[in-house]
């Protein structure tokens, strides 16, 4: 009943930018945080950015200084601006959304993920 879609990712070459957008749809109430996880092939998921609904941000020590993470609250929708890539940001990109939700006129916190996409930083 919630759905959060990506989009942008893509090949680059190391030095270049991407932007991925995500939107949540469905049965929301409200969204508290919002943010982007990353997995690399044999590694665990980590964190890379998370904003609040009145826009306080965390950065993985990582990604400081390149990537900027933005939202719209009244669209549902986050976005991740990345600059000065790196190979190692090659990784699958995925969408997070924490709040509360509705089913059946009962309200509920919950978590959901995106389907992931794509980020290849090679020359």
């Amino acid at each position: 009943q919630v759905q959060l879609v990506e989009s942008g990712g893509g090949l680059v070459q190391p030095g270049g930018s991407l932007r991925l957008s995500c939107a949540a749809s469905g049965s929301i109430f409200s969204i508290n945080v919002m943010g982007w996880y990353r997995q690399a092939p044999g590694k665990q998921r980590e964190l890379v950015a998370t904003i609040s609904t009145g826009g306080s941000t965390n950065y993985a020590d990582s990604v400081k200084g390149r990537f900027t993470i933005s939202r719209e609250n009244a669209k549902n929708t986050v976005d991740l601006q990345m600059n000065s890539l790196k190979p190692e940001d090659t990784a699958v990109y995925y969408c997070n959304a924490q709040g509360v939700y509705y089913s059946d006129r009962r309200y509920y916190t919950g978590d959901y993920w995106g389907q992931g996409t794509q980020v290849t930083v090679s020359s």
